[in-house]
């Protein structure tokens, strides 16, 4: 079975990804060359997705009863397009043994 931490960071790496085909191939397509459905789409998928990142945060939240300030760190990781990527390596080298 796995961890909630394994699945955070799953749906982390997931929501990173949607997040940047958002911006970088939905929104273009959208307002460059007048393709709205690419928008909508995958900007609902981001939006299920990101719903999915801050259940799994709180799942993992309480597993590793983690403090208030890694958890706020945590969720505004999801905010920033590239910061998932930052939150998988760091919560793999937390993972890791020593």
């Amino acid at each position: 079975m796995m961890s909630s931490l394994n699945l955070f960071r799953k749906v982390a790496l997931t929501e990173g990804i949607s997040y940047l085909v958002l911006l970088f191939m939905a929104m273009p397509l959208k307002y460059v060359w007048k393709m709205p459905l690419a928008v909508k789409y995958v900007g609902w998928a981001h939006g299920m997705l990101f719903v999915l990142y801050v259940v799994c945060l709180i799942m993992a939240w309480q597993e590793k009863k983690w403090g208030i300030g890694k958890v706020i760190v945590l969720f505004v990781a999801s905010l920033l397009p590239f910061a998932p990527f930052w939150v998988d390596k760091k919560l793999k080298e937390e993972e890791s043994p020593r």
